[in-house]
């Protein structure tokens, strides 16, 4: 196809207007997006410049604290998500323009055929797999790390918008509604989401960085407010996102740095165990990561269908902090296109806000 490239400029300062309603937004699963006036409100009259997302997931909470005027830290163990940091928090004025972006759709390029292979019959057809592998060999034409982070979340996005109910879990259409993203084809889903970040990036004044890793081997402590929205541990689901999103984890990397269990049908990633995966482990880790911040305000979003519950969590951050306080926020949750279970009562919990310090 012959796109039509009209890819907007960064703005450069903050506007009159609320920069969030530029975020590119994507079917993540425990994202705070809709949460996002909650949070604020009741963290804007605390007393902090620097923030740490200690599990930046969709970046959302980061991009929202980034539009506020804080320097903003990130830290995620997806690649996914740490691109997704990269391009939109940490990148102050990067965008890929149109010259770029020809480059990467046009500029003839030999694949090895990997994903096609791999995943033949799975997910997309050839053609798409074929795209995608183009476009992963040309990213490293792009002259910066911004750059490329721009156009990784920008595959990765396009590649969850065009999957029916946006997971990897299963094989096949068979949960073909028939949206329009399923229509799409990837390269227009890429063309858009790169109009999409490209506008999301603004200079905010401040030093923003991303880190990729397990939190608890992040070496430095020193931010005035952490925000912790680690995965929910709960005895009636799983908190697996690799699970969920292994392809898109995997194609950040072109799978070098990534294992494919080749035993499972959807030739899903290893697993990555860790300390908020079980009942027996999840205690001490908020401990041990609670302790990891003496000086910080401590902000925790968990839910009410997770352990710890309300009380134990309370119990926890007062064994650092002196004073914990607890809001509530009724929240309804609907996990991609299940529509079965839209309407479900087994999916109204409360939001809960931790505030420790």
């Amino acid at each position: 196809m012959n796109p039509v490239l009209l890819l907007d400029k960064p703005a450069l300062s903050l506007e009159a207007f609320d920069q969030m309603v530029n975020f590119p937004t994507t079917r993540y699963m425990g994202s705070k997006f809709k949460l996002l006036d909650f949070i604020w409100d009741n963290v804007k009259g605390l007393e902090f410049n620097s923030v740490l997302d200690a599990f930046s997931g969709s970046s959302s909470v980061g991009y929202m604290f980034k539009t506020k005027g804080k320097r903003v830290s990130t830290n995620d163990v997806l690649r996914y998500a740490a691109h997704i940091s990269s391009a939109t928090i940490e990148n102050n004025d990067e965008i890929i323009d149109d010259d770029e972006l020809k480059l990467l759709l046009k500029t003839p390029v030999k694949t090895d055929g990997f994903i096609c292979k791999t995943f033949e019959g799975l997910y997309f057809e050839e053609k798409e797999y074929r795209f995608l592998e183009e476009i992963m060999h040309k990213i490293s034409l792009l002259d910066s790390k911004h750059k490329k982070s721009i156009a990784i979340a920008s595959l990765c996005k396009s590649c969850i918008k065009k999957r029916p109910r946006g997971i990897f879990t299963y094989t096949g259409n068979r949960y073909d509604d028939g949206r329009k993203d399923l229509r799409l084809s990837l390269e227009e889903h890429f063309i858009n989401a790169v109009s999409e970040f490209n506008k999301a990036i603004f200079d905010n004044g401040q030093i923003n960085q991303t880190h990729l890793g397990d939190i608890f081997s992040l070496l430095n402590n020193d931010f005035d407010l952490v925000y912790i929205d680690p995965p929910y541990f709960s005895l009636r689901s799983d908190n697996d996102y690799l699970r969920r999103y292994h392809f898109v984890e995997g194609l950040c990397s072109y799978w070098r740095s990534a294992k494919i269990d080749f035993s499972t049908k959807t030739k899903k990633l290893k697993k990555q165990v860790t300390r908020f995966d079980s009942r027996q482990t999840v205690y001490k880790a908020f401990d041990d990561l609670f302790a990891m911040f003496p000086c910080s305000i401590l902000v925790v979003s968990y839910s009410s269908n997770s352990l710890p519950d309300k009380e134990e969590m309370v119990e926890l951050l007062k064994k650092h902090k002196k004073r914990v306080k607890v809001e509530e926020f009724d929240y309804k949750y609907s996990f991609g296109n299940q529509n079965h279970k839209i309407g479900n009562n087994a999916n109204s919990v409360k939001e809960y806000l931790f505030i420790a310090h």
